[in-house]
């Protein structure tokens, strides 16, 4: 489209809004009628670690998205050459799970619990054992449940509990609502009803009858909406706390909040069934949608669901990019040292394109990407951590490539489970986030870990910021009776280009040789993170 289109589409309006909050950034996408990014802004935060808690304040969510706002709008002015008055439709998305918990008056209990949390372990297990259903430590209902274990005085006077996502659209809107995908998070859902599953509600509330609360969980829960449901409009009060401008009208209709998974199925068109993806950044998962139920239940894998409700077996891992980005600062205060000064995208573009040259088993090296704990392995805690045997091959490429590894070894565990025994078959995986920036890099390591094609579309740096963008769009643009899926595949990827990579029979080899080192060295990491206190 061109510029003069671009403009005219802005000042009617005829423009869609994405807004995702995710671990270390928040990021907002335009789109126009054409659904390709027009305009984008972001804002940089991270998470703290608050007595034993990783929690972001929820002053530092509105300074993050009115930035994130701000930087968008300016963009817009500067590109266009006018102001973003009206939107179409808008639509929020964060990172799942977590725990934020309001009483009657909309004030918050308790510290905001992120998806990094690993403090349920005990809730957890319970739970599963009562549902027959995994129930993962950082869903919404395990830090629920271990709150009432710990015997938290704010329990009694929860009347809302959400997540990222749902708070920042029940701010704007005034709902109390969320996409399924995001709910599936939270609760688990029954997908013939796209709702929360009546079963589990009616054992929980049996479990904590005798507590004597003066609430049932479904009514402190979100509403469940899917994809397409009409979810509220942008308040007189949510546009001035978007936009403190003023500039911003009010009255534009919202599509239902999602997580982060769901927008990231979305950026992939990958919501049909015998289709995956895999985000890879901060924490990396992949998911699955599914032909038929799994046949057991296993701790490694989330049964979640598409944002508009398809079953969807979902491999998280907390731990991904974090400690790559760490030891990308370390060589550019190195190089500053040195006299010579380097961005952080030159000395990532350097780790990930030397990887390509080391060894395919890292020539001896094995690392551990853990700065939170991982629960695929068994750990409440991280230590990140480097190991090398003495004759080891140790050179900057096989440095490089053992973290590319360490950053995939934890999801190859969980994805083992669907492949192997229960023989889950996907006709393609798309790969998305900053792992497969480089580009030709994370993809083809990425297939040898995973035994199976990975491809990146040209959109896949935009990501969720972008998914959510696409549901906003869908909720006001669908036709009667289209179904996200075709609207996806028909309207927005119709021509889509994008690189795919086979699994190389080396890499794999490679690949397998380093696993093995890995899964018998984390005892090392376990006593690391039993010893190092």
């Amino acid at each position: 489209m061109g510029t003069e289109v671009i403009r005219k589409a802005i000042e009617d309006g005829k423009v869609a809004l994405g807004i995702e909050m995710g671990s270390t950034r928040i990021k907002g996408v335009l789109i126009g009628p054409d659904h390709k990014p027009i305009a984008s802004g972001s804002h940089d935060w991270e998470n703290r670690l608050e007595d034993g808690i990783w929690t972001y304040h929820l002053d530092d969510v509105w300074a993050g998205v009115q930035d994130c706002y701000r930087n968008l709008a300016a963009k817009v002015q500067e590109t266009y050459g006018v102001a973003l008055r009206s939107i179409e439709a808008i639509g929020i998305s964060a990172m799942m799970h977590g725990y934020l918990a309001f009483d009657a008056n909309g004030k918050q209990l308790a510290q905001f619990r992120t998806w990094r949390n690993t403090t349920t372990e005990q809730a957890a297990k319970e739970l599963t054992e009562l549902f027959q259903f995994n129930i993962p430590l950082r869903w919404s209902i395990s830090h629920l449940y271990q709150a009432i274990l710990n015997g938290e005085s704010h329990v009694p006077q929860v009347a809302f509990i959400t997540t990222l996502a749902g708070y920042v659209h029940w701010m704007l809107t005034g709902k109390k609502v969320l996409g399924v995908g995001d709910a599936s998070g939270m609760f688990p859902i029954d997908s013939t009803t796209n709702d929360y599953d009546a079963g589990m509600i009616q054992k929980f509330d049996g479990l904590i009858a005798g507590k004597g609360y003066p609430w049932k969980v479904k009514e402190i829960l979100p509403k469940v909406l899917c994809a397409g449901d009409a979810a509220g409009v942008l308040t007189e009060e949510g546009a001035k706390l978007l936009d403190p401008t003023g500039t911003l009208c009010a009255g534009i209709p919202l599509c239902p909040p999602e997580g982060d998974a769901g927008t990231g199925m979305t950026a992939t068109n990958s919501v049909a069934e015998r289709r995956g993806n895999i985000s890879a950044g901060t924490s990396i998962f992949a998911m699955a949608v599914l032909e038929k139920p799994l046949s057991a239940v296993y701790p490694e894998i989330d049964m979640v669901t598409t944002p508009d409700g398809k079953p969807v077996a979902m491999v998280h891992c907390n731990n991904c990019s974090s400690d790559i980005d760490a030891w990308a600062g370390l060589f550019q205060q190195f190089g500053e040292v040195m006299g010579v000064k380097y961005t952080m995208p030159q000395v990532l573009d350097a780790m990930f394109y030397q990887a390509l040259e080391g060894d395919k088993d890292c020539g001896g090296l094995v690392a551990y990407n853990y700065f939170s704990g991982e629960p695929i392995t068994k750990l409440e805690e991280g230590r990140p951590m480097v190991v090398r045997m003495p004759d080891a091959k140790f050179n900057f490429a096989n440095f490089a490539r053992v973290h590319l590894y360490s950053a995939m070894a934890a999801l190859k565990i969980g994805m083992d489970i669907l492949f192997g025994k229960e023989n889950v078959r996907l006709d393609m995986l798309l790969g998305h986030g900053g792992f497969f920036k480089a580009k030709g890099v994370g993809q083809k390591l990425m297939a040898a870990a995973m035994g199976t094609p990975v491809s990146v579309m040209e959109t896949a740096g935009e990501g969720g910021p972008w998914g959510i963008a696409l549901l906003a769009a869908y909720l006001v643009r669908r036709q009667d009776g289209e179904s996200l899926g075709d609207y996806l595949e028909e309207r927005v990827f119709a021509g889509s280009k994008g690189e795919s990579a086979s699994p190389d029979p080396e890499d794999q080899k490679g690949f397998e040789a380093f696993m093995a080192q890995y899964v018998k060295g984390l005892a090392a990491e376990r006593a690391a993170v039993d010893q190092l206190k």
